[in-house]
């Protein structure tokens, strides 16, 4: 589908790393889910078979999560550089939307975000200038574009409950053509864990 796919990612330490959830689960098991998300959501990334799939880091992109990753999966790692979350998204899907017609950008936070959601959501640019999947927090787990939004990421106030209302009014404002596919959730607070797949938080 000639597709790139982009899955954005913080290092998965302890005490960096989804530290909402330290409080059930300590902060290097919260780092250790970080890690065990950042490994499915790349491996589903890799499965759909869209096109290159990348992995862009932040701090950097030297923890050996990331590196074995690159490894064993052939991913590319980018790093997500200086600037708030909406800049960073902007400026790794302007760079992908240079070198392919269609990209998506997910986080590793929905473990409902598979390879057949993301290939749907590559279907969907084919006749949508823009794809989300929904989070069922407010925000998004996944966003697609067939050519650069920056209106959809400047001067956005992030991590609210109001992040995909505020985005679809700028799309609308935009006169884009968008899709939107089942919501999913995100695992971001203690209460969120019971979406998680069966097993996740037994030891390895």
């Amino acid at each position: 589908m000639n597709t790139a796919t982009i899955v954005f990612a913080k290092a998965p330490v302890a005490g960096l790393a989804k530290t909402r959830l330290a409080p059930a689960l300590g902060a290097a098991g919260a780092a250790a889910l970080a890690q065990r998300l950042l490994a499915h959501a790349t491996a589903q990334a890799v499965g759909a078979a869209l096109g290159p799939v990348e992995i862009c880091t932040t701090p950097d992109g030297t923890h050996p999560a990331f590196q074995d990753l690159a490894a064993q999966q052939g991913v590319a790692l980018t790093l997500q550089g200086d600037g708030d979350l909406g800049e960073r998204m902007h400026r790794a899907l302007s760079r992908a939307l240079r070198h392919h017609p269609k990209a998506l950008l997910m986080g590793t936070d929905a473990p409902a975000l598979d390879a057949r959601t993301l290939h749907h959501a590559a279907l969907a640019l084919e006749q949508h200038d823009a794809v989300f999947v929904p989070a069922l927090d407010g925000g998004y787990a996944l966003v697609g574009l067939a050519r650069a939004q920056p209106a959809l990421f400047t001067g956005m106030v992030w991590s609210t409950a109001q992040v995909m209302a505020d985005t679809r009014t700028r799309a609308r404002q935009a006169g884009l053509r968008w899709a939107e596919l089942p919501p999913v959730a995100d695992i971001d607070e203690p209460a969120d864990l019971v979406h998680l797949p069966a097993g996740w938080l037994a030891p390895p």
